[in-house]
């Protein structure tokens, strides 16, 4: 039995849009301004490549990873920290070694906002499945 989802398509128009960032193809729009629509069209392409890795994920629509839709919580919130621990030092880099010019201006803002959501999501997962906030399951 396949998905029933299709989350393909959204996941190439989030790409297209997202790649756009690093050319200057966007309008000027109603606010005169080049950068911000370049900006603006970035950013749906972030929602667009977010839902699709949703709908891959869970099968279903919907933009909070709750610990329900998850199989085993308990073994992958690990892999969740190190992913957001990763964003974070992406950003890191890009600063040490400078690569900031290749990049739009607000790169390593995204980078460290999501970096820092996927930290406090699968800090919190850890919390309630394996840390002090787990239910306990012995019977007293």
């Amino acid at each position: 039995m396949g998905r029933t989802l299709e989350w393909r398509w959204l996941a190439v128009a989030g790409v297209v849009l997202v790649a756009q960032t690093f050319v200057d193809l966007t309008p000027e729009g109603p606010w005169n301004s080049r950068s911000f629509s370049r900006g603006l069209v970035g950013l749906t392409g972030l929602i667009c490549l977010y839902v699709a890795w949703f709908r891959w994920a869970f099968d279903r629509k919907g933009v909070a990873p709750t610990t329900n839709l998850w199989k085993t919580p308990e073994e992958t919130w690990m892999n969740v920290l190190l992913f957001g621990l990763s964003c974070l030092l992406i950003v890191k880099a890009m600063v040490w070694l400078d690569y900031t010019e290749s990049f739009p201006e607000p790169t390593g803002m995204i980078l460290t906002l999501i970096g820092s959501l996927i930290i406090l999501n699968a800090l919190y997962v850890g919390l309630i499945t394996v840390g002090p906030l787990a239910a306990s399951t012995e019977e007293e």
